[in-house]
């Protein structure tokens, strides 16, 4: 005898329940490639999205103009609605009002386009990291919260905004066109008249556990009644990652009697307005790209002919969050934790957003306050000519910023907080941003036109050089050929300082299109960011003279052979902390050091159905209760094996989606 789905069998001793994967698939289609907006919070408030504990349930509506939000916001019979956007509406004025209607807003999904919007869209801040960076009412406070320069004009602050329901982000696929289809079969109002029940529903699930402020949850976190204590949030960070051209001792901290050390910087990391999806292509790979292909320039020439200074190499993770790879460092240099201290700094060389440049022309940036001590005005002037005749040699022109403007968002911002040394941050624009999808998911392989004829391999891809490579190439071979003489090297033509353009192509493929690629796979045994960076610094920068950090290398496999031939690399790369010194203070309202944490959170999940009426959105649930029910009265143990036709309408308003 079958029934709901299943058949019973006789056979005791045996009972497996598929019932309830049955009914599920018959009333559900899950919504597999989603991405949600995730809390975050710092030492004031909270920022971001979340669901109720169970999820968010609302009727469909796919919002076709910002002059359609009236149905959603006041005359829609059926709320509360979750509103489908296309990346067009994405913008503050439609969500700051879907914000304030939040009684009749259950969730958004934003459709991701396939193709960049035309025009820009930022959800950052017009001015990133104002109150953690050099400039205050201390410090040269005519250029603090970006009083002279906005730098990010197309900021539009969403990403800063507090949302009391869910909101995900959906690709324009497969999924989001049932989604559509089931909006028009069942919800779209015709004629003016309202549609009926049945109608098309979507439920959100993406639930919050920390609230209110970083200082709450970790004050939570140490609440310690249980055997295991729930965890409600966690502190924002990661590791630097960092190498030296001479091997620096790292077990004996702090200062080092006549060690001179040019620091050349880049971030590591980038955001955006959704969980994970933070290509960073110009705000942040651009630049670390840049610094790796110099590094791998320098390498030849540092161990035959090594100059006077060490260079260090360091690429700060979580700089977007108030500086906190950049700020631990220099925190770590000032409590003697660091293998140097801030007084074995000569100079800084900080490698900004340098994949958009117009007209081949670079941007040097320096802090005009720190120049007027004519000790480091000099080597500020010495640090720009080496790049200027660096950049003659390769044919690109470099202009340098007049004293009418501060330093742009950046790490070495942060050692000025500390120490006035000499520096200079080189970018691709004079004041604000060129880069039009600042901390966006839009910030991706295709707005820094790396691109690939259609007849190519994956291999092919991998080897060919774009424009954008042979551009970063050139910038590279300026940064290296300037750290070169900046740390007191002779002879830079001579040396043959130049970077790879196959090296910076393969890195940009590896980074911006496909990770899971032969040459990755033969370098770093993990596809995290933090480690594929750290992997690929050892590889590029090759062995040294003394104390060696040793990596395994998995090696490329033989021909006619599946079986890699591992080798061992020694370098000086290491990794430190990029973990905030407010949590290793416990000062969690600082207002010196970034206090960031995000929440944690259960599994994600949206799907979709047909709900009856408000008042039996619960009855799918419900019919899956009564069905084991039924089968425990009727039998003690069955076995129930799925049936794969279709459930029909049933008097208890359960059904298929079909």
């Amino acid at each position: 005898m079958s029934t709901l789905g299943g058949v019973f069998s006789s056979k005791p001793g045996r009972w497996i329940c598929v019932i309830c994967n049955s009914v599920e698939k018959k009333i559900y289609v899950n919504l597999n490639n989603t991405v949600p907006c995730v809390r975050l919070l710092n030492a004031t408030h909270q920022i971001g999205c979340q669901s109720s504990l169970s999820g968010n349930v609302g009727v469909v509506h796919v919002l076709e103009s910002e002059e359609n939000l009236e149905w959603v916001l006041s005359s829609g019979p059926h709320p509360p609605y979750v509103v489908i956007l296309d990346s067009p509406l994405f913008t503050r004025s439609v969500m700051m009002k879907l914000k304030n209607g939040s009684r009749r807003v259950a969730g958004i999904a934003v459709v991701a386009p396939n193709a960049n919007p035309p025009e820009g869209f930022s959800p950052h801040t017009t001015c990133p990291n104002e109150n953690t960076g050099v400039y205050s009412e201390d410090y040269d406070p005519i250029f603090a919260h970006c009083n002279i320069t906005v730098w990010n004009p197309l900021g539009n602050g969403l990403s800063y905004e507090e949302f009391d329901f869910p909101i995900f982000s959906l690709k324009d696929d497969n999924e989001t066109q049932v989604i559509r289809q089931c909006y028009l079969d069942h919800n779209r109002a015709a004629n003016g008249t309202a549609p009926q029940y049945p109608l098309c529903a979507i439920e959100l699930f993406s639930h919050m556990s920390a609230v209110t402020d970083t200082a709450t949850c970790m004050r939570r976190n140490d609440i310690n009644f249980s055997i295991s204590p729930e965890i409600v949030c966690d502190p924002l960070g990661d590791y630097n990652v960092w190498a030296s051209t001479r091997p620096l001792n790292n077990t004996a901290k702090g200062h080092k009697m006549w060690e001179s050390v040019v620091i050349a910087a880049a971030r590591l990391d980038s955001r955006s307005f959704f969980f994970d999806i933070a290509p960073g292509a110009e705000s942040g790979v651009s630049g670390f790209i840049t610094l790796l292909a110099a590094a791998h320039a320098l390498r030849n020439a540092t161990q035959q002919a090594p100059p006077n200074r060490t260079i260090l190499y360091t690429l700060f993770q979580g700089e977007t969050f108030d500086y906190i790879g950049s700020s631990r460092m220099v925190y770590d240099m000032q409590n003697n934790q660091f293998a140097v201290d801030l007084n074995n700094v000569h100079s800084f060389l900080e490698i900004g957003q340098v994949g958009l440049r117009s007209d081949s022309k670079l941007w040097l940036h320096s802090d005009q306050l720190s120049r007027k001590n004519t000790s480091v005005n000099d080597e500020v002037k010495k640090l720009i000519e080496n790049l200027q005749s660096a950049a003659g040699r390769v044919g690109i022109s470099v202009g340098e910023v007049g004293f009418s403007q501060p330093l742009p968002p950046s790490s070495f911002q942060r050692f000025l907080r500390a120490k006035p040394i000499p520096g200079v941050v080189i970018e691709d624009h004079q004041s604000a941003f060129t880069n039009r999808f600042y901390a966006s998911m839009y910030d991706n392989a295709e707005y820094l036109n790396v691109s690939y004829p259609s007849n190519l391999t994956l291999e092919e891809q991998l080897e060919w050089v774009t424009d954008t490579a042979q551009a970063l190439t050139e910038v590279a071979t300026i940064v290296a050929q300037a750290l070169y003489k900046q740390a007191g090297g002779q002879d830079v033509e001579a040396r043959g300082i130049t970077a790879d353009p196959k090296m910076v192509a393969r890195m940009l493929y590896s980074f911006l299109i496909r990770s899971n690629n032969s040459w990755f796979q033969q370098l770093v045994p993990s596809d995290e960011p933090t480690l594929l960076v750290q992997y690929l610094l050892a590889n590029l920068t090759g062995s040294t003279v003394n104390m060696y950090y040793y990596m395994w290398v998995q090696g490329a496999a033989p021909p006619n052979s599946t079986e890699r031939e591992g080798f061992c690399t020694r370098s000086t790369v290491r990794l430190s902390k990029a973990l905030s010194p407010a949590f290793e203070l416990r000062d969690y309202t600082s207002k010196e050091y970034s206090t960031w944490t995000e929440s944690r959170w259960k599994p994600f999940k949206g799907r979709i159905f047909l709900v009856a009426s408000h008042d039996l959105e619960v009855i799918p649930l419900n019919c899956v209760q009564m069905a084991f029910t039924l089968l425990r009265i009727q039998t003690g143990t069955a076995l129930l094996q799925q049936q794969q036709a279709p459930l029909s309408p049933s008097p208890h308003n359960c059904w298929g989606l079909y």
